[in-house]
């Protein structure tokens, strides 16, 4: 198949974390998996590619479940490569941390957990479901063709339960443990770069928080209303025995939000959906302490509707000297990753590939989700002033493009925008080879 050459250096840039005939495998399943609709599987992306009556079709599958190559290199080209096209020099990269469930069963994914499922969850009842839970780090960037922030996930990390940890016979990591060891490889992988991460309740802990202060990454997440808030010990080494590592306890924030005498600013915030909305805050800087545990500098952030339609709630970073509405705006950018979940069930397949094999589960779904980034810089690179072709119709007018635009148009390119060669006697008549009609027929009807 005939590729631009936008898309074959973007692809180029992943050569290096390959060999050569796995990376000529590599780039084949890609194309597939992005012109496959509907289930993305490895068969689905070979047919797609016209190669179902390939004898060697095995050595496809081996790409995911026996050749020898690191998803963690695959992760850091495509992080410095997202951060180099999106990211100015000098600029913060914003990453968003969250979970996302694939539900899976088959006696024969020995990862699988047992899970309590968001989507059929409620406040009153607690819903389980077999699969497995990916932790994933995204890079919030900005893009030309909308006013909405795209979280691009670079990193994908399976998390298991206590005992499923016990079946593995491997030591048990919690999330925030995860969270700790996600947040050193990064750091790492960017050692130089200034770095803000935004996690849900979750990652509100203070270890996690104590791992970011170390390593120079601000930590922004949601903060308990009756969260243990100290001021800084006294200078004073007077008294004798060991010297005092918190001073006086300060007020609940519970406390702070009904005291008449709490002094609120009012900001306009860039809000989810491209929208700007007022919110009234307090904020304060002190050392969040639990017993056992280094205490961790804060800067804290309380917030609450001036209209008194929404709950009122708190937030912590682990930057002190950043201000309390860049806080709230950075936590903001944590909402939007779930519409890129949603987009990678409803475009790029996930929960729908069927590997099995403990390596080919560790590989199949980052992999997936990688494809979103890998989708966004392909679009970039094909229409670099943001001038994505819109699908519009007659009743749903578009005026920015959503992702089902920018696969499209990384599809239209992939089938060589359909410039086939026309009849010499009807300029209507488009010849098409029979190959490529086959393939189309294939990505129509299966």
């Amino acid at each position: 198949m005939f590729l631009p050459p936008a898309i074959i250096l973007v692809l180029a840039a992943f050569q290096p974390a390959f060999t050569r005939p796995t990376f000529a495998k590599v780039r084949i399943l890609v194309i597939g998996a992005l012109l496959t609709r509907g289930r993305h599987t490895v068969a689905a992306a070979l047919r797609q590619m016209g190669l179902h009556q390939q004898s060697t079709w095995s050595k496809y599958h081996h790409v995911l479940n026996r050749s020898n190559w690191s998803s963690l290199v695959v992760s850091r080209i495509l992080l410095k490569l997202v951060v180099a096209t999106f990211i100015a020099p000098g600029g913060i990269v914003d990453i968003v941390i969250d979970e996302t469930l694939e539900r899976r069963w088959g006696p024969k994914i020995a990862k699988r957990c047992h899970w309590r499922d968001s989507r059929l969850s409620s406040r009153h009842m607690n819903v389980t479901t077999s699969g497995l839970r990916w932790v994933v780090m995204a890079v919030v960037v900005t893009l030309p063709w909308t006013h909405r922030r795209w979280p691009l996930p670079f990193l994908s990390v399976l998390a298991t339960t206590p005992t499923g940890s016990h079946q593995l016979l491997k030591r048990h990591k919690t999330v925030p443990r995860l969270a700790q060891q996600m947040v050193k490889l990064v750091r790492r992988w960017l050692p130089d770069v200034p770095m803000r991460v935004m996690g849900d309740t979750a990652y509100s802990v203070i270890d996690l928080g104590t791992v970011c202060h170390k390593v120079h990454v601000a930590l922004i997440a949601p903060l308990r209303l009756d969260a243990r808030l100290f001021a800084p010990p006294p200078l004073s080494k007077a008294r004798t025995g060991r010297p005092r590592i918190v001073g006086q306890r300060l007020a609940d924030l519970r406390v702070v939000l009904g005291d008449p005498a709490s002094v609120w600013q009012e900001a306009i915030i860039p809000w989810d959906g491209g929208i700007d909305k007022t919110v009234a805050f307090t904020s304060g800087t002190a050392l969040w302490y639990s017993t056992g545990q280094k205490p961790l500098p804060i800067r804290w952030v309380l917030v609450r509707d001036p209209q008194g339609q929404a709950v009122s709630r708190a937030f912590f970073s682990t930057d002190q000297d950043q201000c309390a509405d860049s806080i709230i705006a950075a936590f903001v950018q944590r909402w939007s990753l779930e519409v890129t979940f949603e987009e990678g069930h409803a475009h790029l397949g996930l929960e729908t590939q069927r590997q099995w094999s403990d390596k080919a589960i560790d590989r199949c779904t980052p992999a997936l989700l990688g494809l979103f980034s890998l989708t966004t810089l392909l679009g970039l690179a094909l229409y670099p002033g943001g001038d994505i072709p819109l699908q519009t119709t007659a009743w749903y007018r578009k005026h920015q493009a959503t992702f089902s635009d920018v696969l499209a148009t990384v599809r239209r390119a992939l089938w060589n925008d359909f410039s086939f060669q026309t009849s010499p006697f009807d300029h209507d008549m488009v010849v098409v080879p029979r190959s490529v009609l086959a393939q189309l027929a294939a990505a129509v009807c299966t």
